[in-house]
């Protein structure tokens, strides 16, 4: 993308906090059309600054009530690809990052309950090739979610 102006920028804030709003109001609050708003979008969205759209489902309406960060140790570095491509079948690991620290990668996952998560820790993440140690630190509560606030005009819209 060649250069994000106040315009994009506006635009962004404004869907990050309603992906749902229709173009027309999001063109009636920037002062321009809705076919101006549309190619913005698209423009943005195949220069990859629109990642997605959708809508959030709370883990826990679908009964996974464990929230949990595993710290993955990796026998090599290098391992990190192939470790991944295993982890991409288990549909409870719903993030993962490859990192520096004390751990070669971090994932999130969601577990129905403990059972199940001594099940996802000890016969699946731990039985990956290359996976020498885990360590896991369970979430209690989530208090802040939300985008990277978006800057425009010097105004922070959050």
């Amino acid at each position: 993308m060649d250069k994000i102006d106040n315009l994009d920028k506006r635009i962004l804030s404004i869907l990050s906090k309603n992906a749902r709003i229709p173009f027309k109001d999001v063109a009636a609050e920037c002062g321009v059309s809705r076919a101006a708003i549309h190619q913005r979008v698209q423009r943005l969205i195949d220069s990859n600054v629109i990642t997605g759209s959708g809508f959030y489902v709370n883990p826990k309406s679908l009964g996974y009530s464990t929230c949990t960060y595993v710290g993955i140790t990796l026998e090599r570095g290098s391992m990190y690809k192939d470790v991944v491509k295993r982890l991409e079948h288990i549909p409870e690991v719903v993030e993962c990052h490859f990192t520096t620290g004390p751990y070669t990668m971090m994932v999130k996952l969601y577990a129905r309950d403990n059972e199940q998560l001594m099940h996802l820790l000890n016969g699946q993440l731990q039985e990956i090739p290359g996976v020498v140690a885990t360590e896991t630190l369970i979430s209690l509560e989530q208090n802040i979610k939300r985008d990277i606030p978006v800057h425009f005009e010097g105004i922070e819209e959050a």
